[in-house]
């Protein structure tokens, strides 16, 4: 039986009148992905504030390690390294004396990480701060949420700001990390990059979870609008009766359709003709929840 990490009950959040996160209930097990999702504004950031006792909650409780987050927030942090959505630096120092100054308030870590970290993400040490784009920013503090090797790792919207090359590079660190059995809790609202590392994931709208999924499983529910061109013409009626397929629309060699699910019905039927090129619009996951999950919102 897989371990918990994390665990909320009942955790409630609100601001005055206004529903930050409302009776969440949620565990996350050693050793897995974790994906957090739901569109800007529907709680994620607030849960996250919660979990690391930066805001406190109006009612229920929330345990790391079995440690509760309110009481004992220090021994916590000792284990966990965050990436905050909305990063804030001192612009004055360099990127190794900030690192520096983050390692002493840990007790030291191990320098050879850090320099190895900031190889793989093609970051300068040197630079100040105040001199970096935003990208390169977000790069320090990934270095600074890897730097101690934490047993739980917690990153809000952890890929904001990189480029395609350095993404990919983070998705290797993640999958590393993963295969050392330890934790990661991810929030995002990019459901392309969730699909891609998550083990599963919590979707969240208007501060309620409405479901917690395997990600094989969320990848059946998305909707996808897919633009296929063939060599020659083709008509609506040559993609009759297919499974999961809606507002299909012919025009000369152009087919569009939305898909849900599985695409390969399509795929096939498509193959039947010489297909020059095939283009598929990523779902955004708005989008998609709403489409399946918003009724239950209500």
């Amino acid at each position: 039986m897989a371990k918990v990490v994390v665990t909320t009950k009942n955790l409630t959040k609100y601001y005055g009148n206004t529903r930050g996160v409302e009776s969440l209930d949620l565990e996350i097990n050693e050793g897995e992905v974790f994906g957090y999702l739901g569109p800007n504004g529907a709680g994620k950031t607030t849960t996250i504030r919660m979990l690391l006792d930066l805001i406190r909650p109006t009612s229920g409780q929330a345990s790391i390690f079995g440690l509760s987050t309110s009481t004992d927030t220090v021994k916590i942090k000792k284990r966990i390294g965050y990436l905050p959505g909305e990063l804030e630096l001192y612009k004055n120092m360099s990127g190794s004396d900030l690192i520096h100054y983050f390692a002493a308030l840990r007790g030291g870590v191990d320098w050879n990480l850090v320099l190895q970290l900031a190889e793989r993400f093609k970051y300068d040490m040197k630079k100040p701060v105040k001199t970096l784009s935003s990208g390169n920013k977000h790069k320090l503090g990934l270095i600074q949420a890897f730097m101690h090797s934490p047993e739980l790792l917690i990153l809000d919207e952890p890929t904001t700001g990189l480029d395609p090359l350095m993404q990919q590079e983070f998705y290797r660190l993640i999958q590393e990390v993963k295969k050392e059995g330890r934790t990661i809790l991810l929030s995002s609202h990019n459901l392309p990059e969730v699909e891609r590392i998550c083990d599963r994931v919590g979707v969240i709208h208007d501060g309620r979870l409405i479901t917690v999924e395997n990600v094989s499983e969320l990848k059946s529910k998305a909707v996808r609008t897919l633009e296929i061109h063939f060599a020659s013409q083709v008509t609506a009626a040559d993609f009759d009766n297919l499974e999961g397929i809606s507002e299909l629309k012919a025009e000369g060699r152009v087919v569009r359709c939305t898909v849900k699910g599985s695409l390969d019905g399509l795929v096939k039927r498509a193959a039947r003709f010489e297909v020059v090129d095939l283009i598929s619009h990523e779902p955004d996951l708005e989008e998609t929840f709403l489409a399946y999950y918003g009724g239950l919102a209500n």
